[in-house]
């Protein structure tokens, strides 16, 4: 028997809830409330999609939802206009439409305890179904499914969606669930598809359009694949590959997870201009059309980048899809294990070292960049609206959080990491988790204090600077100490990697392992060696700071390729471009010039092909933002020769499309810009290069910015060469851009302020770089004040990585002291500006700022 208070408490009413402010976005504090309320949520959708682009997109919903507390209202999320809801029954009641601060409010007087029924007929919004004339797909991470219809849009209210979607008779349809029907009408055909997997709304997604069908069976499974590709040869080179491919990738991810695939199908679609490389839909990946189709022409890199990002979005099934994240702060939980996974699944087709040199040439490079500035943000970053999400993503998620991984993976051993995260896994399979939860269930599988290894490595932002101090006596190491400084108010962080000590002809003395804790660290596995002319540390690359590099190391870089240290070692060359670009941004050791030199006389020694797309990128970088303009015409004879020297001489038609790239970024000269007119005018590629019709537009658009004197006007002939409809729209749309008559830039920029102008963000990205090239600067530096003035509105209507991309190709290409003064203006102006935002842009303009001291 229940003692009497005992039973007079639990038949008191508990006071009700209090209601949760009703403001836009989705609050924290209203995600919280209804996931206490709420539960087995189901959505069904009928949906028709008109031919005609401008005809609105009509249909019925229902949402089924479990209430436990029927007091107050309820909160659905549905940021369109008002009208575009046309009526509403609750619970079989015709219900009055109230919408205000983009929610839809269910009034609490016809709700009930336990089961509720909300019917909708409805006008779809289009912010986020990126509707053309001929196709449409949503894209709804993450919080962009509200933009489209009512829902409980955040990830911890998982559901299960049911679809039917009437189109054109002669579209294609694409959606998470298997089809379960069809009914074909004479101008139109209804598609129904089974109730979906039990999913979180940002991973609902349907295409539907005019796209070529193909499937295969691969491993056992049938899988099908939605593209609009018409170049036969890409079809028939890429179509076997991007199957396979997906086979093989699941195929790892059962094995590696001991779970098998865990929903109804996997199928994918190619999508021309897609936002991101790819987007993990239950089900139903989507991703940009020219990462999966290439030709015989690709590169290396471009390869390895498609079987990365199959393996990445793949990877997503179990991490992110399977297992979510409860709240966007720990976004970053699941790109962390897509690209750490793709990563380990490279190394089935590479050895130790392409793999090593893959995983340097990707990372470190991006994660730098956003850690080395001023506005550096942790791993791990709080967030109370949900529609501030977009702004959280970023290098640091997709570049530093693998970085950090592999650290903690090597911290715990490979075994113990991936029995802690199958737990993880099998505990959550099916909903959601936080990184705490993932860092209790690791820290029982390892004596490491991971509660203090998390505070510094995801916790707070930036990298530490790493520097030596060498004693010798007697010709001998007496002491060498490595120990870390702040960068940016940045903390120390525990480590591992290795070091080397080189004699001056570049003959290894001797190699060991740092143990870094963050204090001076003595390494006792030097003293006794020969004294070094080099010390180099973070030999393997696999270190994460600023680590400095001995002086005169970046001018014996040809000699120690052909016969020392750096002979057969791509990965430590690597190492060491980064290590060099690093200390030359910092001001340390080579200047600009300096280090250009430096990599002209490496350019033809290096042969490895991820170095080569790193060592060009590094030299462009410099010659565009790190020199005057009349150093760099001093310059332009001597690298665009080295350029095209290294091209003759490599031995891989991949090699030599690097250094063509690279030349064609750097040409300046008459007699440069003339060969590259040459090759675009006659379609005769040099050596062994294989030059695609994207090739052709890039080099008539490099052509363009030089307001090449050509009989004929340039872009005009390229457009009449392009034959698919996407890469003709696409060039039509840049063209103005790249116009020689200043009055067309202008009426190009103006109307970036509408948003219907920015609705293909790939492409008002190139026409940003354009715009803001070097070459001209003297009449667009006078957008930027603009360009900062609409940031909150582009991170409020466009997708996620729109905001940094407007910014990086605005901000990036500037080098003067005016520029950045119009950065500083802006920040001044605005002292209570979104944070994320404000750290976007003091992460643009770190070139831009680093020039002023370093551009003389």
């Amino acid at each position: 028997m229940l003692p009497a208070l005992l039973l007079a408490a639990l038949l008191t009413p508990r006071p009700a809830p209090g209601p949760v402010p009703v403001v836009p976005g989705v609050s924290r504090a209203l995600a919280e409330a209804r996931k206490a309320r709420i539960s087995r949520v189901g959505y069904e959708l009928d949906v028709t999609v008109p031919a005609q682009q401008d005809s609105a997109i009509v249909g019925r919903e229902i949402v089924s939802f479990r209430l436990r507390d029927a007091r107050e209202p309820v909160q659905l999320d549905f940021k369109a206009p008002a009208g575009y809801l046309y009526s509403l029954n609750l619970n079989g009641q015709p219900v009055p439409i109230e919408h205000r601060a983009e929610h839809l409010l269910l009034p609490a007087k016809v709700l009930r305890v336990g089961d509720n029924v909300v019917r909708l007929q409805l006008r779809l919004g289009e912010q986020s179904l990126n509707r053309n004339a001929d196709y449409l797909y949503t894209l709804l991470v993450p919080d962009r499914t509200r933009t489209v219809f009512p829902c409980f849009d955040q990830p911890d209210l998982k559901a299960s969606f049911t679809l039917t979607l009437t189109v054109p008779r002669a579209w294609q349809v694409l959606a998470n669930a298997k089809p379960a029907g069809h009914i074909e009408r004479d101008l139109t055909k209804t598609m129904q598809f089974r109730p979906s997997d039990t999913l979180s709304t940002y991973l609902f997604s349907f295409v539907a359009g005019k796209f070529t069908h193909t499937f295969e069976p691969v491993r056992g499974r049938t899988m099908a694949l939605l593209h609009r590709e018409t170049d036969s040869a890409k079809i028939r080179l890429s179509t076997p590959v991007i199957f396979e491919t997906h086979g093989r990738a699941l195929a790892f991810m059962e094995e590696y997870t001991g779970l098998k695939f865990p929903f109804q199908k996997l199928d994918f679609a190619a999508i021309p201009d897609f936002q991101y490389g790819g987007m993990e839909h239950v089900g139903a990946i989507d991703y940009k059309a020219s990462s999966l189709f290439l030709d015989q022409g690709a590169t290396k890199d471009q390869l390895v980048a498609r079987q990365n990002l199959i393996g990445h979005e793949t990877a997503h099934m179990w991490f992110g899809d399977l297992v979510t994240m409860r709240w966007f702060n720990d976004v970053w939980m699941k790109e962390v294990f897509a690209n750490f996974m793709a990563d380990k699944l490279s190394a089935g087709t590479e050895d130790a070292e392409g793999q090593l040199l893959k995983f340097l040439t990707d990372h470190y490079p991006a994660a730098y960049a956003v850690d080395r500035t001023l506005g550096a943000n942790p791993i791990r970053q709080p967030l109370n609206n949900l529609q501030d999400a977009g702004s959280l993503y970023g290098n640091i998620i997709y570049h530093k959080a693998p970085i950090m991984m592999h650290q903690l993976e090597t911290l715990m051993g490979e075994e113990n990491f991936r029995a802690g995260v199958r737990e993880y896994l099998a505990k959550y399979a099916g909903g959601n988790a936080s990184w705490p939860d993932l860092i209790t269930i690791l820290d029982a599988h390892t004596p490491a204090d991971l509660a203090a290894w998390n505070q510094v490595w995801v916790n707070e932002p930036g990298r530490p600077v790493v520097d030596y101090s060498l004693k010798t006596a007697g010709g001998k190491v007496t002491e060498l100490t490595v120990a870390q400084f702040s960068e940016n108010g940045s903390k120390p962080l525990p480590q591992r990697y290795s070091a080397v000590l080189l004699s001056a002809t570049g003959q290894v003395l001797a190699r060991g392992t740092v143990h870094d804790e963050g204090s001076a660290t003595p390494l006792p596995w030097a003293v006794g060696v020969p004294a070094p002319a080099y010390v180099v540390l973070n030999a393997d690359g696999l270190g994460y700071g600023l680590f400095s590099v001995s002086a005169g190391l970046a001018q014996q870089l040809p000699a120690f390729t052909a016969e020392g240290w750096l002979r057969g070692q791509p990965s430590q060359r690597a190492a060491l471009y980064i290590s060099l670009y690093e200390n030359m941004l910092r001001g340390a050791d080579n200047t600009p010039r300096q280090l250009l030199a430096a990599y002209a006389t490496q350019l033809p020694h290096e042969d490895a092909e991820l170095n080569i797309k790193l060592l060009t990128n590094q030299l462009s970088a410099i010659y565009w933002q790190f020199l005057t303009p009349a150093e760099r015409a001093a310059q332009a004879p001597a690298v665009e020769a080295a350029l095209w020297q290294a091209l003759q001489a490599a031995a891989t038609p991949g090699a030599q499309k690097l250094f063509f790239q690279a030349y064609q970024r750097v040409a300046l000269t008459p007699a440069a810009l003339g060969r590259l007119y040459e090759v675009w005018h006659t379609q005769q590629a040099p050596a062994q290069v294989k030059l695609t019709e994207d090739d052709y537009t890039s080099l008539a658009l490099a052509l363009a910015v030089h307001d090449y004197p050509a009989p004929q006007p340039i872009l005009p002939q390229q457009l009449a060469r392009v034959k698919n409809p996407d890469r003709r729209a696409r060039l039509e749309y840049l063209m103005p851009a790249l116009s020689p008559d200043v009055a067309v830039r202008d009426k190009f920029f103006a109307g970036l302020a509408q948003e219907k102008n920015r609705e293909k963000e790939a492409w008002v990205t190139s026409a940003l770089g354009y715009l803001h090239h070097p070459l001209r600067q003297a009449t667009s530096e006078k957008y930027l004040p603009q360009s900062l003035a609409l940031l909150q509105e582009i991170q409020l209507t466009g997708d996620i990585f729109f905001p940094a991309a407007w910014l990086q190709a605005t901000l990036g290409p500037y080098q003067s002291p005016a520029a950045a003064q119009v950065v500083r203006d802006f920040l001044a102006t605005h002292k209570t500006y979104n944070p994320q935002l404000r750290g976007k842009i003091l992460q643009a303009a770190d070139d831009l700022f680093r020039a002023e001291k370093l551009v003389k």
